[in-house]
């Protein structure tokens, strides 16, 4: 899928009509809950609404199962969840007061933080980015070192894209745009594209097509994704509703990935692109291990670490996608709201 991430132009275009200091002032109201029951749930008596950056899939099922399951609505939060899209800006709905929450990713929160958008991650329930070049199974490239004489179509310009291009690996590499669609690979074994692990290959599966995918995170560029994001002003005013929202969003990720039946139904209603219920099974097992690692258990589930976000910053820099004499990596992101034993920094934005 071509949108989930900001392109940097689309970034600096939206930033330059933000209204500074103009806070988040949502303006609807919530979705019915779904659960079925009311109780034990809390009168709800603040308001939460999450911007996706794509139409919902898989990749949002926790936030989706938080609301299905009643859990924002236990926290006194009635929550909206707004699709995404191709020309959604998730980050600059924010900055605009149009939501209070929106979901993009690490990256993303560095490049928005670095044009002076005061936004904030806290939490980062994947782990490991889905990001992934397919290739055809019957192609001789056994890792994204073997691309040499491939045909790439990828969105240049891209954080991933860069980092490739920086450690080489796109030498004797034609690169041609990506348009959303997994045709190319039908044409010629020696085609990569990008995509993320729990979409394309199945797509591309459906067509008579089976890839093999490599995984950029393996490249050691590894940004959170799926991140939840907020304002600084939020955090600085009502960080009782930030810590609400946390909470039942961790409860929600950790139910979804156990038990996502309840809450597919709700996305395959709501995603309106012809997802189907085998897609969106496949999205889940695919994301588990993304999520849930051998240094970060479910019960650990949306931590971020430092280390993590300070190698980003760099990784960024090197890049020069960034000046980072104008963004810091404790800026970007704060561990106030995640459960005790979570590494990092606590920040309440911009003073």
């Amino acid at each position: 899928m071509t949108s989930r991430a900001i392109s940097i132009g689309s970034l600096f275009l939206l930033l330059g009509c933000i209204v500074p200091g103009g806070g988040c002032r949502p303006t609807t109201t919530a979705v019915k809950q779904e659960s079925g029951s009311t109780e034990n749930v809390a009168t709800p008596s603040m308001s939460a609404t999450i911007q996706l950056n794509w139409y919902p899939e898989a990749e949002h099922g926790g936030f989706y199962a938080a609301d299905v399951m009643g859990l924002f609505q236990a926290e006194g939060v009635t929550p909206q969840i707004v699709p995404g899209g191709r020309a959604v800006n998730p980050g600059g709905e924010l900055e605009l007061g149009r939501c209070n929450f929106a979901v993009v990713n690490a990256d993303d929160v560095v490049l928005m933080r670095h044009e002076g958008a005061d936004v904030v991650a806290v939490m980062a329930p994947m782990q490991i980015h889905p990001r992934c070049i397919l290739v055809r199974e019957d192609s001789p490239a056994k890792s994204l070192k073997d691309l040499k004489g491939f045909t790439l179509h990828c969105e240049k310009g891209r954080a991933f894209v860069e980092y490739m291009r920086q450690q080489g690996l796109l030498e004797g590499v034609q690169e041609a745009p990506y348009f959303g669609s997994i045709a190319p690979l039908a044409t010629s074994p020696q085609t990569a594209i990008q995509g993320y692990v729990f979409s394309e290959p199945l797509l591309a599966k459906e067509q008579g097509v089976s890839t093999r995918n490599l995984m950029v995170s393996e490249l050691g560029f590894n940004p959170y994704a799926s991140v939840l994001i907020t304002t600084g002003r939020q955090i600085r005013e009502n960080p009782a509703l930030v810590q609400a929202v946390v909470k039942a969003s961790i409860e929600g990720w950790q139910k979804y990935l156990d038990d996502p039946e309840r809450t597919n139904a709700r996305i395959l209603a709501e995603n309106g692109q012809g997802l189907t219920a085998a897609a969106l099974q496949f999205g889940v097992e695919q994301m588990k291990p993304l999520c849930i690692t051998a240094e970060v258990p479910s019960s650990d589930l949306g931590r971020m670490d430092s280390a993590r976000w300070d190698q980003l910053v760099r990784q960024l820099e090197d890049l020069k996608l960034i000046d980072r004499s104008k963004v810091k990596a404790s800026d970007c992101y704060t561990t106030e709201f995640l459960p005790s034993g979570s590494t990092g920094a606590v920040n309440r934005g911009e003073s």
